[in-house]
């Protein structure tokens, strides 16, 4: 399955329902391209990443970065937000406007992130990627995390 990237930003939105907090949802990994595995979710998909994808990307930053991990334990240099990935439909509003604009989320080993890529699917967002393995692969990589005060918000 081809991914159409569109220039601009990534935005992480959703309505989190009993099944996706129940940990019940259970997406079904498509194909894997180079951009990575494309995983069908319902109503959508999203791209699980690699870190090395991740880092590359970084260096020409073109899309929203969300961290979703909860509780707050760190994040990737770069993070735009902060919206634990039960709270995405209600911060909805701190998201990109545009649906189609590029959102990539990310927490500690990609469960949660999963969980918020799917919020993001059922508010109509359609250019997702989810850090596979999240935090984890990041630093396993090699890579570091940053601390950020986050309390604000």
């Amino acid at each position: 399955m081809a991914l159409a990237v569109a220039a601009g930003a990534v935005v992480l939105v959703g309505v989190l329902g009993v099944g996706l907090l129940s940990g019940s949802f259970t997406p079904s990994k498509d194909t894997a391209s180079a951009e990575g595995t494309t995983v069908q979710a319902n109503g959508g998909h999203w791209t699980n990443i690699t870190a090395d994808r991740l880092a590359t990307m970084l260096a020409h930053k073109d899309f929203t970065l969300v961290n979703v991990k909860t509780p707050y334990s760190g994040e990737i240099q770069g993070t735009d937000l902060y919206i634990p990935y039960d709270q995405v439909g209600a911060r909805a509003a701190e998201l990109p406007a545009d649906k189609t604009a590029k959102v990539i989320v990310y927490c500690r080993t990609g469960h949660e992130s999963a969980i918020a890529a799917q919020a993001l699917i059922d508010l109509g967002y359609t250019n997702i990627d989810n850090l596979d393995g999240g935090m984890t692969a990041w630093t396993a990589s090699g890579r570091q995390l940053v601390t950020v005060d986050r309390s604000g918000g």
